[in-house]
């Protein structure tokens, strides 16, 4: 248990690029006086470092060790503009979201500047079983999030949520099959989204990018050739970052 604290803390801080203690507490439901006293015992060993105001980033000697940076910041250096040129593409907004502690979370979205009118999604915490960027990251990591502990947890928004832990555990099966999700008017009325991950196991499955507008919009049909579109995106980007990309037979190569 302590040693799973301390990498959840490491986690946090390293996809953050900069955290402070409270923003720790915040995605690790951990109690401030123990998330306080476990980020001192990393600073003292180099794992992480502070940088003034109450922040900590990660350590040099962390660093020196993983020799990556997957820290938001350098991540969207490489995926905010092929979001940008998708959304102006297709004219809805895209949006970049990934595991952050126990949730997952869109930490950026990028909007059409063709003059279309589009539904922004927010950003912020997602509900693992009603929205199209959580069910994305969740059907390929069942180690973090075990539907067998769901039951009886699953909150209905509106009348299109799924809340039996078995329809759940169907949907992430057709997910992994197809390689992409979608979300129908289950976390609001009147809006869709279609999302997938950027890779099907290792660091790209944590992160899922997505579009999302209104059911007016997101047809049937829009979604069925939105979907192999966001996946495919999904995979070069992937494929960019170095990480594991399995291609997909039934999705054809982006031309």
């Amino acid at each position: 248990m302590h040693l799973e604290r301390l990498t959840l803390i490491l986690e946090i801080v390293g996809q953050k690029g900069t955290a402070t203690v409270a923003e720790i507490c915040a995605h690790s439901d951990l109690p401030k006086p123990t998330a306080y006293r476990l980020v001192q015992d990393l600073v003292g060993v180099g794992l992480l470092e502070p940088v003034g105001g109450g922040r900590f980033t990660l350590g040099t000697r962390l660093k020196r060790i993983t020799h990556s940076d997957q820290s938001d910041r350098a991540l969207l250096d490489l995926i905010a503009p092929v979001l940008k040129q998708a959304a102006t593409e297709i004219g809805v907004a895209f949006f970049l979201s990934r595991l952050r502690g126990r949730s997952v979370e869109i930490i950026h979205v990028e909007t059409p500047d063709t003059g279309v009118s589009y539904l922004h999604p927010g950003l912020g915490k997602r509900p693992l079983h009603a929205c199209s960027c959580s069910k994305a990251v969740a059907a390929f990591s069942p180690d973090v999030f075990p539907t067998g502990e769901m039951e009886g947890r699953l909150r209905a928004y509106t009348e299109f949520t799924l809340t039996s832990v078995q329809d759940l555990e169907a949907e992430f099966d057709i997910i992994r099959q197809r390689g992409f999700a979608e979300c129908v008017e289950e976390i609001e009325r009147g809006m869709c989204s279609v999302a997938a991950p950027l890779a099907p196991r290792g660091p790209g499955a944590t992160l899922s990018i997505g579009a999302t507008g209104s059911t007016r919009v997101f047809t049937s049909a829009f979604r069925e050739e939105l979907g192999p579109r966001i996946a495919r995106i999904a995979q070069g980007l992937s494929a960019d970052l170095g990480w594991d990309v399995v291609q997909d037979s039934r999705t054809p190569t982006a031309s």
